[in-house]
């Protein structure tokens, strides 16, 4: 029998949305900027909820189609937070920038509802409508800055290849439901195991459902429509572009490929490795020749996505029998999931201090932050330290991130792989220090102080901690993902795949 309450924590979240909404029709005009506050302590009381109310709980729904276990909770914990610290990122910009920040903040909360059940699907076609609850919100949210003919090109792209990326998705998975006739990941997992040979239509599926999420995570080939998308959005849209949308499809990615691929990982292993490779490249190498530091941004989030992608080609060993050794799994699935936390902490910082200089100088040009360390100090040393989390230096949470992932794909066997990482975060160092260089050297064209509010402040000191605190004390964190890297390891598809031994 279903437990319908287990769902309480999308309700709450569903409902808090439109109280945002219809407070919006109760205040005056100069009181808007309250409905951020209303919606972030709205998530807060949700967080504190969900964490008690399914704490400990392993169960599904609809006979598998939406589970509830540590895994899902630990990103549903993640996504509560991640959505209030994007409210509060954005409330001085909404206030300056943007009309109705009524319906831009209840978009935002939607957008917390559609990654929390991407982190709980079991299933292909629950995954996709949740995936494109996600899309069709961020379509608006990129394309919020109506008057801007910027935001206008991007979100048109974003809109026109998502809906292009959407048909690819829903195509490979008819073509796994037709040949297998199930869209559940453990059972897909479990048809696998019995079939080792995989017929063309099913190779086809599982290419078209690679590509279509390729096309959501922007991953090289399918990465075309993410520099407009985030230079046109709005800046704290940028930020939970390259942040949130990344961090929910790849928990969904990942829980895929671990329940129902994996005994098929001969056969799509190769081709995110190639994936891999051109994407931490093509992204790292384009950044080099950006002047808009958005558009850099970008390219700099697409490499990100080459080493997550590594990470879920390494999720296990093909012996030379065929058969496939899990011994080090856990290690891979942790190294993916504690990079995704790492990097979600360090871009919302990075992005939140372009936004305090777009909002007083309307510049987010690379030349535009020439001379921020004197201007707005604080902001300068935030953003330095991201850059160089991003880049991967000790002592920052980028670091740690990046050795131990780097550290599970090499000991998978594929050194060569996690070479060409360390190599791809080379060359990031080298325009991340571009930045630093324009605020730390470079003189600034005006010499007047950046005015930083209060809550931003307070928001860049919770996220340098964060960023400090994950590169110096990260084993609260590794236990919690220690938790969630079992559950999905110990699915029933992979349990059973790995007791029976089969090749693929």
């Amino acid at each position: 029998m279903n437990n319908f309450m287990l769902l309480l924590p999308e309700f709450l979240v569903t409902g808090l949305a439109f109280v945002v909404l219809t407070a919006d029709f109760f205040l005056r005009s100069d009181r808007k900027h309250y409905l951020a506050y209303i919606a972030v302590l709205g998530l807060a009381g949700i967080l504190a909820f969900t964490l008690i109310f399914l704490w400990g709980r392993d169960e599904t729904l609809y006979g598998g189609v939406i589970r509830i276990d540590g895994y899902s909770l630990l990103f549903k914990s993640f996504f509560i937070v991640l959505g209030g610290v994007a409210i509060l990122s954005s409330v001085d910009y909404v206030r300056r920038n943007l009309e109705y920040p009524g319906e831009f903040y209840a978009i935002l909360v939607f957008t917390v509802v559609a990654m929390m059940l991407m982190a709980s699907s079991g299933e292909l076609l629950t995954a996709y409508i949740a995936l494109e609850l996600l899309s069709f919100c961020l379509y608006v949210l990129v394309s919020y800055d109506r008057y801007n003919p910027k935001s206008n090109e991007g979100g048109t792209k974003y809109i026109l290849l998502g809906a292009f990326s959407s048909a690819l998705l829903l195509y490979g998975m008819s073509q796994v439901y037709g040949l297998l006739g199930t869209t559940r990941f453990d059972e897909i997992s479990v048809a696998l195991s019995i079939s080792p040979d995989l017929s063309a239509g099913l190779l086809l599926g599982l290419v078209l459902i690679i590509a279509g999420l390729g096309f959501k995570v922007a991953a090289v080939p399918f990465h075309m429509w993410a520099p407009d998308a985030y230079e046109g959005a709005p800046i704290p849209i940028t930020a939970y572009l390259a942040v949130g949308s990344k961090a929910a499809a790849f928990a969904l990615i990942l829980r895929l490929f671990t329940e129902a691929f994996l005994p098929a990982i001969g056969d799509w292993q190769l081709l995110l490795i190639i994936m891999a490779v051109a994407t931490m490249l093509l992204g790292n190498l384009v950044a080099l020749a950006q002047s808009n530091v958005k558009r850099l941004l970008a390219y700099s989030s697409i490499g990100q996505v080459g080493y997550l992608l590594m990470g879920i080609a390494a999720l296990a060993v093909v012996k030379p029998d065929g058969s496939l050794s899990l011994e080090l799994s856990h290690l891979v699935g942790n190294g993916v999931i504690l990079h995704i936390f790492a990097y979600s902490v360090t871009n919302m910082a990075a992005f939140l201090c372009l936004s305090v200089v777009y909002n007083i100088t309307g510049r987010d040009d690379i030349a535009g932050l020439a001379g921020l360390a004197r201007r707005a100090p604080t902001v300068a040393v935030v953003f330095a330290v991201s850059l160089f989390s991003l880049a991967g230096l000790p002592i920052f949470a980028g670091f740690v991130s990046k050795f131990y992932l780097f550290t599970a794909v090499a000991s998978q066997g594929l050194l060569w792989l996690a070479s060409i990482a360390i190599f791809a975060s080379l060359i990031s160092l080298y325009y991340y220090l571009q930045l630093i260089r324009q605020m730390y050297i470079e003189p600034a064209e005006d010499t007047t102080p950046i005015f930083v509010p209060r809550l931003t402040t307070a928001v860049l000191g919770a996220l340098l901690l964060g960023m400090v605190f994950l590169g110096v004390y990260p084993a609260p964190l590794m236990d919690a993902i220690q938790n969630a890297s079992d559950v999905i390891l110990s699915s029933q598809g992979v349990t059973q795949y790995a007791n029976t031994g089969l090749s693929p």
